[in-house]
């Protein structure tokens, strides 16, 4: 990855903790929102990859951060672009009812972090970001919409400090 805006795209995950399973008549209407909010991400402008589980239309099925809780896990060609889908589509509505059918977090659910152009993301690689925000805050490797960061501060810090052996990993 370098300094080049065109080096890198946005990764992100989003994890869920369930109030009710999905087959529940009370989780329904998030069910319905499901394939018409995810046809919106596919057709998003600065989309590039969402994780979906073999045979199926979306990642609900996997559950790699808990019995209870689904993950969410793209990469965009912006932050722009995955801000505009978020909070200025058809998306706002499943965000704006969420507590109907998850619980509140008392930390981080949501990390972003830059990968080079053509890398699509691990779930465990995913997963290790969102616990190094949750260890550490915000960096240039793990932020969030609040806390953002540059492709190039993300590069500047790659290049300032060693890997972690987990880090080697990704």
């Amino acid at each position: 990855m370098t300094a080049s805006a065109h080096a890198a795209h946005l990764a992100h995950l989003n994890v869920a903790t369930l109030r009710h399973p999905l087959d529940d008549p009370r989780t329904a209407p998030f069910v319905e929102m499901l394939d018409p909010v995810n046809a919106s991400a596919d057709a998003a402008p600065g989309f590039v990859w969402r994780l979906v589980e073999e045979g199926a239309a979306d990642a609900t099925g996997l559950r790699p951060a808990g019995d209870d809780v689904i993950v969410t896990l793209s990469v965009w060609e912006t932050q722009e672009a995955l801000w505009d889908f978020t909070y200025r589509s058809g998306h706002l509505e499943a965000m704006q009812r969420r507590r109907e059918w998850f619980e509140r977090h008392v930390e981080a659910h949501l990390v972003l972090w830059w990968v080079p152009v053509g890398h699509l993301p691990s779930v465990d690689e995913a997963l290790e970001r969102l616990a190094d925000l949750r260890a550490h805050g915000p960096s240039p490797r793990a932020f969030t919409f609040a806390s953002s960061y540059t492709a190039a501060e993300a590069v500047q810090h790659l290049q300032a400090t060693p890997p972690t052996q987990a880090q080697a990993i990704n």
